[in-house]
């Protein structure tokens, strides 16, 4: 995938308490929780594979995600005392990252269809944006509960609309530097996109589903069984 101003690694956010999935996160971490045989971080690491760094951050219960990542190429990215949410768990893992732009990849949710990532790489285009948002539309996104996040108008995202932001981007991390908050959301960053027209979108032509929640565990093992739309 690599490429001129293109990214090579990912952020792999991995760090939450995971409350929606109770009682099951009792015990365990959100991002090992199987689905269909696979822990849901090996679902994400999966999709990450070819691109020369790869991080993952880890809070709650962090020890058992540092044990099953143990002996691979997969850097941890260990938050303590607090969570740093996505903005700052991203500038904490920059000095493994690099400083160009980054894929990020939540590690809650199940594709079917083609890499997100790769669909990414193919429309960055560094001279136009600061932000390229996978999204994909509510009618199509499996699990979801709630309204939409964005509208998406000839590739420039607002707030407000039916497009759900999968948990998949590429971002530049620059602005990153000015932020002197330790912890604070990536919305801090994409906010800032949108004021300079470089807050872009593209539309998942696969099918998603959201495993924040127990009962995206059966949906999502349900869409693996399906074939995802042939949009040729």
């Amino acid at each position: 995938m690599p490429d001129r101003m293109t990214p090579d690694a990912v952020m792999l956010f991995a760090a939450g308490f995971g409350t929606r999935m109770a009682p099951l996160t009792n015990t365990l971490p959100k991002p090992l929780i199987p689905v269909a045989g696979l822990p849901l971080l090996d679902h994400a690491l999966k999709l990450t594979e070819g691109l020369s760094t790869r991080v993952v951050n880890a809070h709650y219960r962090a020890d058992q995600i540092v044990a099953h990542l143990a002996g691979t190429d997969v850097h941890v990215s260990v938050e303590k005392p607090q969570i740093l949410d996505t903005g700052g768990g991203l500038k904490r893992a920059l000095p493994i990252l690099g400083d160009g732009p980054v894929f990020t990849l939540n590690t809650d949710a199940v594709w079917q269809g083609p890499n997100p990532l790769q669909l990414l790489h193919d429309a960055w285009n560094p001279d136009a944006m600061d932000a390229l948002l996978l999204c994909v539309p509510l009618s199509n996104a499996t699990g979801r509960k709630g309204g939409g996040d964005f509208t998406l108008t000839d590739g420039a995202l607002h707030w407000g609309g039916d497009m759900v932001y999968t948990g998949a981007q590429i971002v530049k991390t620059e602005a990153l530097a000015h932020i002197e908050d330790e912890a604070f959301s990536l919305h801090k960053l994409w906010h800032e996109a949108e004021a300079k027209g470089r807050f872009c979108g593209l539309s998942y032509p696969g099918l998603w589903c959201d495993v924040g929640h127990p009962g995206g565990i059966t949906l999502a093992e349900e869409m693996l069984r399906s074939t995802a739309p042939d949009k040729s």
